[in-house]
């Protein structure tokens, strides 16, 4: 019985962003706005003069080539402001839209105060960023939209002169706006929702690729498990009913022919023994760990002789016939050509009816595919069956039918019952390999019998 193998190692990567602490994003871009202020603040000077343009549309700029400009020096709503912006962001994963409205309120009011410019925006990019990768897209892109024409309105209103920006003594001391300011706001606004929306598409896609490699997984592990459930309803259906029919016959011969019941009594044990031994296979398969090879020989036709000898020694006049240069077979083909002789000899066993019983077991290898004949003379059910219902020429039929081959059963038209199978020999052949694609046998009915 083998397992399947293990899984390859996986990939050592970066944890996405979305699995850190809440707090090492706001960590980082408090660092990033609290030191990048400072620098603005240091590097903002107000020698300028009124000859050369200062990049924003105002025919002003700096006659030493500083990169000098007006501003409110930071005092302590200006610190309160940087702090409070990445302070908020710890709230982004379970709030994201009230914090994207917060931390737009502060960058806004950051702005209007004509506080150095840097990267005191970066709190309200990362709660943009937050509330569409958490699925409210609509409400980000209008807000954002509102907000940009909410701000310029409000500098056209209450706005100065740049050369005047932040000396003015007012509380808002903003400069009015300009078309190169208004590109900047919207060009930077449009480039983090964009990226915003790459970043949810791109986390979407994985999250589907995660969910799908999941199903797949899941639905391995289900057919590993119905084939092993399959394989042990085989193997308990054909070695529970030779022992049962073993154990009528000893019954019925105990006092006659003590001899005959002893013959039958060790066809039990051997039957017993096998199904004991073919049972611990696959619950020691079950519970192996990362298991890459049978540790016990798993079911084929290259243990065809056991099982006919097992089958004679319950009564059956067994006469085999193997045609074709006999050879490995790819493990799905050897699996269920072995266990649909099985359970063919099974439902003999079981439907045939009173003996004497000659069963033949007609194996053809082909260059493409393996045909597989068991034929039987029997008249009946056998008075010795206690079980009627089952699954036996149902799962012979699947078994086939996953292997892509086809299968026939029916009575004969001298009496008797009758099944073939014809099996594709696909893939790799494999020496007393378990194969996927063999579904389960179980015992036939007398129905599926053709009234048997």
């Amino acid at each position: 019985m083998s397992t399947s193998p293990p899984q390859e190692a996986v990939r050592a990567h970066w944890p996405r962003p979305s699995t850190w602490p809440v707090w090492v994003v706001p960590l980082l871009v408090l660092a990033v706005e609290f030191f990048g202020t400072m620098a603005a603040q240091h590097g903002a000077s107000r020698n300028r003069t009124p000859n050369s343009g200062d990049g924003w549309g105002h025919g002003h700029g700096w006659g030493d080539g500083s990169p000098g400009y007006g501003t409110t020096h930071l005092d302590a709503l200006g610190f309160a402001i940087v702090l409070a912006g990445p302070a908020l962001l710890l709230l982004r994963r379970r709030y994201p839209v009230p914090t994207l409205a917060a931390t737009g309120l502060l960058t806004g009011l950051y702005f209007l105060r004509a506080y150095p410019y840097g990267p005191a925006f970066a709190a309200v990019g990362v709660a943009m960023l937050g509330a569409i990768v958490a699925g409210h897209r609509l409400v980000t892109w209008a807000g954002t939209a509102v907000s940009v024409a909410a701000y310029f309105g409000i500098t056209a209103l209450i706005g100065v002169p740049f050369v005047e920006r932040g000396t003015t003594g007012r509380a808002f001391p903003v400069e009015e706006p300009s078309v190169g300011g208004v590109s900047v706001v919207v060009g930077w606004s449009l480039a983090v929702l964009v990226t915003a929306e790459l970043v949810r598409m791109t986390g979407q896609r994985a999250a589907e690729r995660a969910r799908t490699r999941a199903e797949e997984e899941r639905r391995q592990a289900s057919e590993e498990r119905l084939r092993m459930a399959r394989e042990l309803h085989d193997v308990l259906a054909h070695n529970i009913s030779m022992i049962n029919v073993q154990a009528g016959v000893a019954l019925h011969l105990m006092d006659g022919d003590p001899e005959q019941a002893r013959t039958a009594l060790a066809a039990i044990k051997e039957a017993s023994k096998e199904a004991l031994t073919e049972m611990r296979s696959v619950i020691g398969a079950l519970r192996a760990q990362g298991e890459t090879a049978p540790r016990s020989p798993t079911a084929g036709l290259g243990r065809l002789d056991d099982l006919l000898a097992r089958a004679r020694s319950a009564g059956l006049a067994v006469d085999a016939e193997i045609t074709g240069e006999r050879r490995p077979l790819p493990a799905g083909a050897d699996l269920a050509a072995f266990r649909i002789v099985q359970e063919s000899l099974t439902n003999v066993t079981r439907h045939a009816g009173p003996g004497p019983v000659t069963v033949r077991v007609r194996i053809a290898y082909r260059e493409r595919e393996i045909e597989v004949r068991v034929e039987d003379d029997g008249r009946g059910v056998s008075l010795l069956d206690d079980h009627p219902g089952g699954s036996g020429i149902r799962g012979m039929r699947e078994r086939a039918a996953a292997l892509g081959g086809t299968f026939d059963a029916g009575p004969r038209a001298g009496g008797g019952f009758a099944v073939r199978a014809a099996l594709p020999l696909t893939g790799e052949p494999e020496d007393a390999a378990d194969g996927d694609g063999a579904t389960g046998a179980g015992e036939g009915t007398p129905a599926e019998r053709g009234g048997r």
